[in-house]
């Protein structure tokens, strides 16, 4: 069986999770790592390539997932690769997708490729979810929550805050509203309201934390609406207390099929790496945009656009008789 060849665009938490996830796929292969680091000191046993050098391997990929930052990397990459790949990223700036997408969509239309964005859990699954619950429960009610656990992207935004030597950043919900949807009360919710922003910084010897604080606090989209406490730490204490990367989080629609009967929809994730989890995510996406490249359908896609069984590796037959 001929593989799906795939590379990997960043080499971070992200990217290392994709690296392992192929080794889970039999029908994909990972071709190589593209970074703006020096490939020597990348320390995998796979190939590594610097991506100013990516263009000369056109031929010789079939998709290109994108592990670098919402903030500043997939903004710019996305585009730039769209035009010469198949694409699959993880954008998670929800306030900029559409746009985003519109972008995406005329680049890959023009130039005949598929590229798949803002593939993750939330957006990715969660927003699949939210949909589906809104579908089969038109009259109701849909609520999200994240964590407890870390945000890779707002983690990301705050460790390019000028001054930072490290930081993590943890989305705490309320667990209160929650019992009290599933038990059906009515709940005055806003995500701001059901979330709370922890971060934990590691300044540079010499930055202004109070500057640093002020920052990430008013970031737009990132920090400025939630509830944020910022905590500034010791290396030490950073690198004890903050290297795993659990997450998770909860979709809940609470409607009615009909005036006398509440039905409650709820999908729940408990991850104990979110990047691992993403990262699967991303690769399940990645077989499903070549399969649509192969069939000519071109243009950006989101998870609402995916024929979900193309996200298997088992043919149609399989899926009929031994899943659904």
């Amino acid at each position: 069986m001929e593989k799906i060849r795939i590379g990997i665009v960043g080499y971070g938490n992200l990217g290392r999770g994709i690296e392992t996830a192929l080794t889970n796929s039999s029908d994909l292969e990972l071709f190589a790592i593209f970074t703006r680091r020096d490939p020597a000191t990348i320390a995998t046993e796979n190939r590594v390539e610097s991506f100013q050098d990516i263009f000369d391997y056109k031929n010789d990929l079939d998709v290109l997932i994108l592990a670098g930052g919402s903030q500043k990397d997939i903004p710019v990459q996305g585009p730039e690769l769209a035009a010469h790949f198949n694409t699959v990223d993880c954008f998670d700036n929800h306030a900029s997708i559409a746009d985003y997408y519109i972008k995406m969509n005329e680049i890959a239309l023009a130039t005949k490729h598929v590229s798949t964005i803002a593939i993750g859990w939330d957006p990715g699954l969660f927003s699949l979810q939210r949909m589906m619950a809104e579908a089969i429960l038109p009259e109701g009610n849909s609520y999200t929550f994240w964590g407890k656990g870390l945000s890779q992207g707002h983690s990301d935004a705050v460790r390019r805050v000028p001054g930072v030597k490290m930081g993590a950043q943890y989305t705490i919900p309320d667990q209160a509203m929650i019992e009290q949807i599933k038990s059906g009360q009515d709940v005055d919710y806003t995500s701001v309201k059901a979330h709370q922003r922890l971060v934990y910084v590691v300044a540079e010897s010499d930055a202004d934390q109070a500057e640093i604080k002020e920052k990430i606090v008013k970031m737009p989209d990132y920090f400025a609406p939630y509830q944020t406490e910022v905590k500034f730490i010791t290396g030490t204490e950073f690198k004890a207390k903050h290297q795993g990367m659990p997450h998770g989080g909860t979709v809940i629609r609470q409607g009615s099929t009909s005036p006398d009967n509440k039905a409650v929809y709820e999908f729940n994730l408990k991850l104990e790496s979110n990047p691992e989890y993403t990262a699967a995510i991303s690769v399940a996406f990645a077989r499903a945009t070549y399969k649509l490249f192969r069939a000519e359908q071109y243009g950006a896609k989101t998870i609402f656009d995916i024929p979900l069984g193309l996200l298997s590796n088992r043919d149609s037959e399989d899926l009929l008789h031994n899943i659904i």
